[in-house]
């Protein structure tokens, strides 16, 4: 085929024009779906968490009186943000008394939305950038403002892990299975101390997890995107067997929800494992007693009985050593665990 003459080509200045106009539609229409693509790729834990922190910035200007959007789904509500505002939020939350942690997510999770707005074209380059010179409170930061406040703090998480002895921990997991309710109590306690379960991955597992011929637990750790398979401890090979065992026929959800008459009806979600571990734990004397408060106790034990971190980051399903760090609790002595040949 000949080349098109030149005559019939649009003018080079006709052709950037075209090629300009094209950009500028495709840029339009990828802003028109970028907030919704970017949360269609969160965990669903993760978008619940950056919905209350939107909650939260939304609070802060309806007090200032700032007209705000749908800041969730539409980017230009982000046009009118400013640095001076955000530093303005991060006070605000301080004197609403929320704890550091949740103050620094907050900001975190407002400055991804900020840098979406601007790559939408609802924010200046110029206006990004000094966004971005807004941090959240850290080290000796964080510890100074805590000692200058109210003890009280508005946050999700207890600032500090409860902490659970040895004999605490054989208690809880000795529930009496004379019940079909005892009997579960038993494998929720085993699991969470034993093995150290989210409690969002206590309340997804099923049946089929449990493999009781190969005393092998497999669940999905939707936290970090991981499948793991766990051996089974063998207090939690005994519950679960107990469990099991009478479980006809066997639901959709491996934990089931309870009556006050012990008989187990429907399923058993978050916030009723949440419930029930409290009202266990005030049965020992352990006030608010929380699966976190099971995870941490977990991660202590498994050290203690000489666990190196890299084998606790590996079971406990953390990214980094940080988290599991975290976790344990400091040694009253702070080189017991050291091992040296002299």
């Amino acid at each position: 085929m000949s080349p098109e003459p030149a005559a019939l080509l649009p003018p080079s200045a006709d052709r950037v024009a075209l090629a300009q106009s094209a950009a500028a539609a495709a840029d339009r229409a990828a802003a028109a779906v970028l907030f919704a693509t970017y949360r269609a790729e969160l965990a669903p834990n993760t978008r619940a968490a950056q919905d209350d922190d939107l909650a939260r910035l939304v609070l802060f200007f309806t007090d200032v009186g700032v007209p705000v959007g749908a800041l969730g789904t539409d980017p230009h509500a982000w046009a009118g943000c400013s640095w001076g505002l955000l530093e303005a939020f991060k006070r605000w939350l301080l004197a609403e008394g929320y704890a550091i942690a949740t103050i620094n997510r907050t900001l975190a999770t407002t400055k991804s939305y900020i840098k979406l707005a601007t790559k939408a074209g609802a924010l200046t380059a110029d206006a990004a950038v000094l966004i971005a010179t807004v941090h959240g409170y850290g080290g000796r930061a964080a510890r100074n403002l805590d000692a200058d406040r109210p003890t009280t703090r508005r946050s999700t998480k207890k600032p500090t892990a409860l902490p659970i002895a040895l004999a605490q921990a054989r208690t809880l997991k000795a529930q009496p299975t004379d019940t079909p309710q005892g009997r579960r109590d038993a494998l929720i306690l085993a699991l969470l101390l034993d093995h150290g379960l989210r409690v969002g991955e206590l309340a997804a597992l099923t049946p089929a997890t449990i493999d009781i011929e190969r005393e092998t637990l497999t669940f999905y750790r939707e936290k970090v995107g991981l499948t793991q398979t766990h051996r089974l401890s063998a207090a939690t090979l005994h519950a679960a067997r107990s469990y099991l065992h009478d479980l006809s026929p066997l639901p959709k959800q491996l934990l089931r929800g309870s009556r006050k008459n012990g008989q187990l009806a429907g399923t058993m979600g978050v916030r009723a494992i949440q419930a029930r571990l409290r009202l266990l734990g005030k049965q020992i004397g352990l006030t608010v007693l929380s699966p976190h408060d099971c995870r941490h106790y977990w991660a202590t034990a498994v050290v203690a009985g000489g666990t190196d971190l890299l084998a606790l980051q590996e079971a406990g399903g953390w990214s980094s050593l940080e988290m599991p760090r975290r976790y344990v609790e400091r040694a009253a002595i702070a080189n017991d665990r050291v091992k040296l040949d002299i």
